[in-house]
This record gives C-alpha cells, structure tokens and sequence, in this order.
C-alpha cells in the first residue's frame, strides 16, 4: 500500500496537453471540439479518458445503457442489465495490484453480480475472481509462456445507505481465497466509511485487516474545493462508478467519480503511521460551453452526442 503514493504522484505529473485521438466515436459520429466556445448540445453521453499520449477508458453505449468499457492494454469491462439496473459486470484484463503506478503483466478476471434492494437501491456484489500469471520464457526461447490460473478469490461488498440522506453511507467487504476441495471461508474484510458536503463525496475512510484480527491497514482520502460545475462522471451508471471504485485497492482516490461536481484538490493519507502525512494533489478545471468538465488532473474528457 505504501507505493499508493508513487501512483497517485505520477498521475498529478501528468500533462493536460490536448490528445491528438482522433475525434470521432465507434459509429463515425463527430464528438465534441475541445474548444470551450463550441460543442454539443442536447443529451450527450461521456466517450473517451484520454492524457496526450494514451487513451484511458472508452465507453461503449447501445442507446442509453452503457456496455462495454474498454480500458488499458486491451482490458475489457462488459456490462449486463436486468430492464434498467446493472445485473452482472464481467471484467478481463490488467489491473496495477501492487500499486506501483504500471499495468500488471498478470492478468485477472472477474465476474461481479448486482442484487438490488425493495427500494430499488444497489445493496449487495459478489464478485468471482480469477488470477492469472504468464509463465517465464523457456531458454533458448525468449517468448514468455502463456498465462495459466495460479488462484481464485470470492468477495462479497455489502452496500449501506444513510437513512435521512439516501446516499451511500459504507461498503463492507469480505474476502477469501476460493481453493479447490476445501470448505470455503472469508479471511480479509475492509469498511469504507464516505463522508458528504452536500452532494459530493468530502472524505472516504477505508480500513483493512484480516477478520477477527484488528486493522493492519488504514487510508484516509479527502476531497476539497469542489466546482459548482458538471463532472464527466454523472453520466455514468452508479453501479458502474461503484464496481470502479472497487477493482483495486488504490482506487478510493477516484471516489469524487460518485460526486456531480469535481474536486480541484485531493489528499491521501497513510492512517496507520505514527504521524500521518498527507499527499496533496492539485488541478485547475477547463470546462465546455454548457459547463460539462472537459479537462482536470491531465485528463482530457471527450463527450458524444446520444
């Protein structure tokens, strides 16, 4: 968790120098100018997360549901609905486990499904997950072997709400390996605690330990100085932002995506030493003209027209 810091650091070292992407989506529709002074009206959905050098997520719709996401390295994210709620997301591809700011060589896949509430609120992933390692090349041969399942987790995320509120007051996550002719059990568990001024998320607490075994591990992450304009991010589905969030360790940083406005700065604190310090990010925001979000942190948001 230390090297958290290495990541959160090279994204604040990013460039917001425009992409070169090409400016079209999958249909050949044209997308927004980057100009503030022109663009889309009307219904839009979010299209591209792209640094002037690489394409970070893009988002597949059919109509108004999104589908598919595709992210780096190939990674793909499918999404499922039951009428208009998320029922399953099914992910393949890489994720930066051990938080040292690149892509895993490993790949993993998971399979994450939704059970919803009398109210209609989302309560309840329990995610399948499955480890793969690529074996090392076999000399004289330098190509490396294929990748081959070296071991499999279940995990359950329980969702609270905040009775007066509505909003999302926890998530409670239990975690275990899931081994072949033996009785499964939960071993690890995390709460994540989200604190709110108005609608945005101000401070996200997550803490970490080995069931009946106390906290070993304990971040602090704070959102400050939000916009009174509108992120990219409240055009995506909730559950979605939700199984985001959830993909790795690291991404409680990303917790404003749960926000309608952006944050212009962020802290991430190491909770457990003995006198904790703060890592600070900072950004200034360039939005377009009906004030959606177009650039922050060196990130380029690039819209299309639904």
């Amino acid at each position: 968790m230390k090297q958290l810091f290495y990541f959160i650091l090279l994204i604040a070292g990013l460039s917001s120098i425009h992409s070169c992407k090409e400016m079209i989506d999958e249909d050949g529709n044209s997308l927004i100018d980057l100009n503030p002074d022109t663009g889309l009206t009307g219904p839009r959905a979010l299209f591209r997360e792209i640094t002037d050098s690489d394409t970070l997520a893009e988002y597949h719709y059919n109509g108004l549901q999104l589908t598919k996401v595709l992210t780096d390295s190939g990674s793909v994210t499918n999404i499922a609905y039951s009428g208009d709620k998320i029922s399953k997301i099914d992910f393949m591809g890489f994720l930066d486990l051990d938080n040292d700011g690149n892509l895993d060589k490993d790949s993993i896949s998971y399979s994450q499904l939704f059970t919803y509430g009398p109210t209609g609120k989302l309560i309840t992933i329990s995610e399948n997950r499955s480890f793969f390692k690529r074996a090392d090349p076999v000399p004289p041969s330098t190509t490396p072997g294929p990748q081959t399942l070296y071991k499999k987790t279940k995990s359950t995320y329980d969702l609270k709400y905040e009775a007066s509120t509505a909003k999302l007051d926890s998530i409670i996550m239990k975690n275990g390996p899931d081994v072949s002719g033996t009785v499964f059990a939960f071993t690890d568990y995390s709460k994540t605690k989200y604190e709110y001024t108005g609608d945005n998320v101000s401070k996200v607490t997550r803490a970490y330990g080995p069931i009946g075994g106390g906290v070993t591990t304990k971040y602090g992450y704070e959102f400050l100085s939000y916009d009174t304009q509108i992120s990219p991010f409240t055009l995506l589905p909730f559950g979605y932002k939700v199984s985001r969030l959830l993909n790795t360790e690291i991404n409680d940083s990303e917790s404003f995506i749960l926000s309608p406005n952006s944050p212009k700065r962020i802290s991430v604190t190491d909770l457990m030493t003995p006198i904790p310090s703060p890592v600070f990010l900072t950004t200034d925001y360039l939005y377009d003209a009906q004030t959606y979000m177009r650039v922050g942190f060196g990130i380029n948001y690039i819209y299309k027209p639904l």
